[in-house]
């Protein structure tokens, strides 16, 4: 078969999706069942080595790599006939932390089916979208559609603390000229803003006892030093200011004014009562908007610090030390979290509107994701993509996390089409 899904080959998936329902429920409870919970992290290799055995079971060649020691990702490809555009389908077995106090009306990784729900740690976030990625090529196989293009299935780790699985996917070469990644977004078409953390560090070359404090802060003390915790204070009014500054003057229509936003999270500094403070670290967390790439970012708030910096007569010659992202939150704390800007007339982006359309008789919203997810690395990689799938960001990481089945049969049937379309 070729072209676009006609009225009878859709009627056709949507029946065999429906024929699908127990296996989508089934294999969505069967992912939650593993803890993958990151963090701690470091404990999906047993869950990717089953799920890889269940998309050979569906047609798939599989490929399993480390991206840490003994952490893989999985990548499940369908290979088509020739001719036709290919798609990913990206998402990340990780889930939320899960803390000893928390109260759970069921256990978080022995999942529930009741009123229309699966309830457990990772349904909606997002081993539902998973499991329904998996339901809609399985649906398509099952009638019999031999798809032009090739369908790239990634399975990757570390997304929750900003791990490069995807990362090293795109660096594998699975690239495609469209990605869709399940998390979960109520079914809008969500590209999203971007995310860095960040170390801004003050440091003395001396350390100087508390009882000298009074020559460094008279003049004519004698004594060139000063506390790094103080000279920081500085550093965080001329953040502030800039994240004023960017209020004003940075806009997207998708993005509610005041979204660039720079928060000192974390800060870190002095070793003992009896010195001055000789070294200050602060962690920043920076929001920018789906139109920017990071280094511009970073590149505006390095500048903004050194050129306050250069006004005060002991940070001049002792200007802060930057250090950008990381590969792990939990591991380095640093991570990056590329934007990923989102065009309304994208034929990937009607593709997957269209097929929303067919299944549940509504326009899809087109969005600005409020949260963050690996979408940006395929924009930095060049490869178009957006964020669709089931389940509402009120459900993810919360305590009695669940997922809806109708919302999981939604997505299946929407994805089947999606695939079908624009692989032809």
């Amino acid at each position: 078969m070729t072209g676009r899904v006609t009225m009878i080959d859709k009627e056709r998936v949507f029946t065999q999706v429906e024929k699908n329902r127990d296996f989508l429920v089934k294999l969505t409870s069967d992912l939650v069942k593993f803890s993958t919970a990151n963090p701690p992290g470091m404990n999906t290799s047993e869950a990717q080595n089953w799920l890889a055995g269940q998309l050979r079971n569906n047609g798939f060649t599989t490929d399993l790599f480390d991206v840490f020691p003994g952490e893989p990702d999985l990548v499940g490809t369908m290979k088509g006939t020739g001719g036709g555009r290919s798609i990913i389908l990206n998402g990340h077995i990780d889930v939320a932390e899960v803390r000893p106090d928390e109260n759970w009306n069921h256990p978080p990784f022995e999942p529930t089916v009741e009123n229309n729900r699966i309830w457990g740690r990772g349904t909606t976030d997002m081993k539902g979208g998973l499991a329904a990625c998996v339901a809609a090529l399985r649906s398509l196989r099952d009638c019999n559609i031999k798809l032009r293009g090739d369908v790239i299935f990634e399975s990757v780790i570390g997304e929750e603390a900003g791990e490069p699985g995807t990362v090293r996917c795109i660096e594998h070469g699975y690239k495609a000229d469209f990605a869709l990644i399940p998390e979960p977004s109520e079914f809008s078409i969500a590209g999203q803003g971007g995310v860095i953390t960040g170390w801004i560090t003050i440091k003395s070359p001396q350390t100087i006892h508390d009882g000298a404090r009074r020559l460094c802060i008279h003049a004519g003390g004698g004594l060139d030093g000063a506390s790094a915790i103080e000279k920081m204070v500085k550093i965080i009014e001329a953040l502030q200011d800039l994240e004023r500054h960017w209020a004003v003057m940075k806009s997207h229509p998708m993005v509610p004014v005041g979204t660039t936003t720079i928060n000192p999270a974390v800060i870190e500094g002095g070793r003992h009562p009896a010195f001055i403070a000789d070294e200050c670290k602060l962690w920043i967390t920076v929001h920018y908007l789906p139109n920017e790439d990071y280094e511009e970012v970073t590149r505006d708030i390095e500048e903004t610090v050194l050129h306050a910096a250069k006004a005060d007569p002991w940070l001049k010659d002792h200007p802060p030390q930057f250090k950008w992202g990381g590969t792990s939150l939990v591991k380095d704390k640093g991570e990056i979290f590329p934007a990923a800007n989102v065009d309304p007339n994208h034929i990937g982006v009607k593709t997957i509107s269209q097929a929303h359309k067919d299944v549940t008789g509504k326009a899809a919203e087109i969005i600005c994701s409020p949260t963050v997810t690996d979408a940006g690395w395929f924009a930095r990689a060049g490869i178009p993509v957006v964020i669709y799938g089931p389940g509402s960001l009120r459900q993810a990481h919360i305590v009695n996390e669940y997922v809806e089945i109708s919302d999981l049969m939604i997505a299946a049937k929407s994805i089947a089409l999606t695939i079908y379309n624009w692989c032809q």
